[in-house]
């Protein structure tokens, strides 16, 4: 059942240079993910799987992929009242800057979203993994005659200091919030579940507000982030709770984080399930064949539509999207992003004629833990060996984090290179 009382802000990301170099040319909810997704595919799903269909999603930076993904992928009958709009940051008459923050690009849009008088507005990030029935968390912030809801995620002390952090009181009101807090003094001041092996909550970055309270804290807090300067105003002057969520949940922040979400797919029991029936994650239909694999051996390993597969060695994999791998090659725990296009006979002539590889991977190649983004050209003979342990670096065809291998959109390698 659709809550038509509800709007959904889908927040699109600053910069995202944690996510650099997959973010070059992209915005970080534009980056793909597990193989055939986008990660703005992960909170309009969990959207439209709670009912709520009327969304919003603010944008900024390198935004062509997004909103071509976004425009391509939810469109709603005349009949169902439900959207996806797109609101890019624009010069106004009365600004001519970027979005500073989050609560900066939310204050902008209020004049698009009060005309829809929506009881509750929620703030939702399009950078996280993790799914989430909203309906609950909106009736949870109604039952509790909440002004503000956040949605926290209990932590151990270990991981304390990464989060913004909040503390309850016994009825599940935030009475105080450290952002990032690292004193061990301050830390005991904040725990929220005493004897627990996760006393902490952690803020996830959702929030439902009141539309009313919303407007207010807007007009009457300078500041330009939710984190940093709305919560903590809305903590002291309104009533704030906290939603407690138990599930899985990951911020793809930095390219460990996207690498390491990636390849927990394929364990036996992904810690995310892509595969659950009555909570699909959607996205869009591009009609392509199935993958053809011959002569391989695959081993925990994820393979999207459309790619072609020949006397390959795959091992803990995730193989997007119209990839192609030729004989003799090995990969093991590579995520390959795959292609936008197929290369046809005349392409290939061109190809051998310019001494360019053709698009996906040549044969004899051996790549060890490296993330291959879109239409990449590997050629013949190449090897990629794992750089664990060795610091970040940017060299012309590569750029190394966090031990891993990135080799960014359109990149040639010569065949015999390595890496």
């Amino acid at each position: 059942m659709a809550i038509k009382d509800v709007i959904a802000v889908v927040l699109g990301g600053g910069r995202g240079t944690r996510l650099y170099p997959l973010t070059k040319a992209r915005a970080k909810p534009a980056v793909p993910i597990a193989g055939k997704y986008r990660l703005i595919d992960i909170s309009i799903s969990n959207c439209i799987n709670s009912g709520i269909t009327r969304i919003f999603v603010l944008t900024q930076f390198l935004t062509a992929s997004l909103h071509r993904h976004v425009y391509h992928t939810y469109r709603f009958d005349v009949f169902s009242g439900g959207f996806v709009e797109l609101l890019p940051a624009e010069q106004t008459l009365t600004s001519e800057s970027w979005y500073q923050g989050t609560a900066d690009a939310v204050r902008r849009q209020l004049h698009r979203i009060v005309p829809h008088n929506p009881k509750d507005v929620l703030i939702l990030a399009g950078d996280h993994l993790y799914r989430m029935d909203y309906s609950e968390f909106v009736a949870y912030h109604r039952e509790s005659r909440a002004d503000v809801t956040i949605a926290v995620l209990p932590v151990a002390a270990q991981d304390a200091p990464r989060f913004g952090i909040l503390k309850t009181n016994g009825e599940g009101r935030i009475i105080a919030f450290e952002e990032k807090p690292k004193d061990p003094v301050v830390l005991e001041g904040m725990i929220s579940r005493r004897g627990s092996e996760k006393p902490f909550l952690a803020s996830m970055g959702i929030y439902v507000f009141r539309l009313d309270v919303l407007t207010r804290l807007l007009e009457e807090v300078p500041g330009d982030d939710f984190g940093h300067h709305i919560i903590p105003a809305a903590i002291q002057t309104t009533r704030v709770y906290a939603f407690p969520f138990e599930g899985y949940w990951e911020d793809i922040g930095t390219i460990r984080a996207f690498y390491e979400a990636n390849l927990a797919l394929t364990r036996p029991d992904p810690p995310f399930d892509f595969y659950d029936p009555r909570f699909p994650i959607y996205t869009r239909s591009r009609f392509l064949p199935a993958s053809r694999i011959d002569g391989c051996r695959l081993e925990r390993t994820v393979v999207a539509d459309g790619c072609r597969l020949y006397d390959a060695d795959l091992e803990e994999c995730v193989i997007g999207l119209r990839s192609m791998i030729r004989p003799g090659s090995r990969l093991r725990q590579v995520v390959m992003m795959g292609a936008d296009f197929y290369e046809d006979e005349e392409q290939r002539a061109e190809n051998r004629r310019l001494g360019r590889p053709n698009v996906g991977i040549g044969h004899n190649v051996s790549i060890e833990r490296a993330i291959l983004d879109k239409n990449v050209r590997i050629g013949d003979g190449v090897i990629i060996r794992s750089h664990q342990g060795e610091p970040d670096r940017e060299e012309e065809l590569y750029v190394l984090r966090d031990g891993i291998v990135v080799i960014p959109e359109d990149t040639v390698i010569p065949e015999g290179t390595v890496i």
